[in-house]
């Protein structure tokens, strides 16, 4: 099976025989709702959130629009592409200049690695060092290539796995890199490795143009689409689609409870505003968190699986936004910044993601901390955050701190699911009880599966759910794991505009 043999035809076979609650308006639980709208079914759809777009939402103070996380819009899932300009229309994108950077040490290296600057701030005797460790390691590889140090030590040596991995990785999860799956690395970096980089910096531009998507490193591309308000914009349009084809979309809207009886799900309860609601239905879509959907299961689960939901863990993201006049920002879509001594891992430049994200004559910087609920961060108040923001920004050189004119804070819970050493036993053990008692619950996204997928890998698991729900037998497990359905798949069909 391939994205190619997603249908994007309008059938309406047996639709009226549905009643699909869908959990959650994020970018997998709204493209669903799409689908099904498009085959005549309107659906329910339940958000807890007061605003829709998941992670992909964009949050808006004071007229300014801030990206959690900064999402490309580029992808080589051809059918997902297709669905991000039938959503929002060719003209609501903008082509952008990709350009990120890492500042370590006080200097700043471009990302893709560029010879020349990598050379002068390294120095000629600490680059040889690199790749002498990097061909020591094709001697002598990691013994321990399951967690995330081992995995990336193997294809880039240990020293630049200092200089450039462990610090902002430690710092996104919070723990030793030896405590991280390689899981997650080989979900980032995919087939990226320090020979492929050579050659790609050593590519002329015009060669790369002319790739199809299936044949470029998504973490090496220099162009992407965005909305010009920002990912939020996509699901905002998305909404009002599916309400206009009939599905109701019910904001604040917490499930608390999937009632389950001979062999299915039965009806979804939430609570909102004071007031509960029972939603029967024939089936489920849930991106809600798997560990919250199956302590929601009623009757409930054996011991040994809400064990395991509890098991899984999650790390929470911050945007600290700082309003700066637009020549104090810099010209990078994100840095990264590998300091030790510092809080913030990224800083976006949401001026440079779209114009109109920001205000004439000012930029809004969005410092990314990596946290966890109810920590000392996570707890801290908006004013000691933004003040804390601006000192670190001074403490390593990129931005005097008197320059800020206003700051915003963003909080954004379970943003990443955790790739500890048993989170692929924990979400096998409630998949598995899902598909013995309740297998017409379909769990999609990023949250719904604990899987760290993309925006576009999110989109596809809905939308091959949506077929299964009609006769067809994907494995959606597998989106973003076998060859087949994997983002470096060189597929000749994958041309195409935007990623996410």
């Amino acid at each position: 099976m391939t994205e190619a043999q997603i249908s994007n035809e309008s059938d309406t076979s047996g639709s009226d025989q549905h009643e699909i609650v869908v959990i959650g308006a994020g970018p997998a639980g709204l493209t669903a709702a799409y689908m099904l709208s498009k085959r005549g079914v309107a659906s329910t759809v339940l958000e807890a959130d007061t605003v829709v777009g998941g992670i992909s939402r964009t949050a808006v103070r004071d007229g300014w629009r801030f990206d959690i996380g900064g999402h490309r819009f580029f992808t080589k899932v051809k059918a997902v592409d297709d669905l991000w300009f039938e959503i929002l229309g060719k003209d609501e994108f903008l082509r952008r200049p990709r350009m990120s950077r890492i500042y370590y040490r006080k200097k700043f290296y471009d990302y893709p690695l560029v010879a020349k600057n990598a050379l002068m701030n390294l120095g000629p005797i600490e680059a040889a060092r690199c790749m002498g460790s990097y061909v020591w390691v094709r001697v002598r590889p990691p013994k321990d290539t399951s967690t995330l140090e081992g995995f990336v030590a193997s294809r880039f040596g240990w020293r630049l796995y200092e200089h450039f991995f462990k610090t902002q990785s430690e710092k996104v999860w919070g723990v030793p890199c030896t405590e991280i799956q390689a899981d997650w690395g080989a979900q980032r970096i995919k087939d990226l490795s320090i020979w492929k980089a050579v050659v790609e910096m050593l590519t002329p531009k015009a060669v790369k143009k002319r790739r199809s998507k299936g044949k470029q490193i998504t973490s090496l591309i220099e162009e992407f689409n965005y909305p010009k308000y920002g990912p939020g914009m996509m699901w905002e349009r998305c909404t009002e689609l599916v309400t206009e084809r009939g599905t109701k979309v019910v904001m604040d809207s917490l499930v608390t409870k999937v009632e389950h009886a001979d062999g299915k799900a039965i009806a979804v309860t939430a609570t909102g505003g004071g007031v509960t609601d029972r939603y029967e239905c024939t089936e489920v879509i849930s991106s809600m968190p798997i560990s919250a959907l199956l302590r929601a299961m009623d009757p409930p689960v054996p011991a040994d699986v809400l064990q395991a939901a509890d098991d899984l863990r999650y790390r929470a993201h911050i945007t600290v936004g700082l309003v700066v006049p637009e020549e104090f920002g810099f010209p990078d879509n994100w840095v990264y910044i590998n300091d030790a001594d510092v809080k913030v891992g990224r800083v976006q430049n949401f001026g440079r993601w779209s114009p109109y994200l920001v205000k004439d004559g000012r930029t809004c910087l969005g410092l990314e901390l990596f946290v966890d609920e109810g920590d000392e961060w996570w707890t801290m108040s908006d004013d000691d955050l933004i003040e804390t923001g601006k000192r670190e920004l001074e403490q390593i050189d990129l931005l005097d701190a008197s320059r800020v004119e206003s700051g915003y804070v963003v909080r954004t819970p379970k943003a990443y699911p955790f790739y500890d050493a048993e989170y692929k036993e924990n979400v096998a053990k409630l998949a598995a009880w899902l598909a013995g008692h309740a297998p017409n619950v379909y769990p999609v996204g990023r949250n719904g599966m604990h899987r760290y997928n993309n925006q576009d890998h999110s989109m596809f698991t809905a939308m091959l759910s949506v077929e299964n729900i009609f006769g067809a037998h994907h494995d959606v497990w597998s989106v973003n794991v076998e060859e087949e359905y994997h983002e470096e798949k060189a597929a000749d069909d994958s041309e195409g505009e935007p990623r996410g």
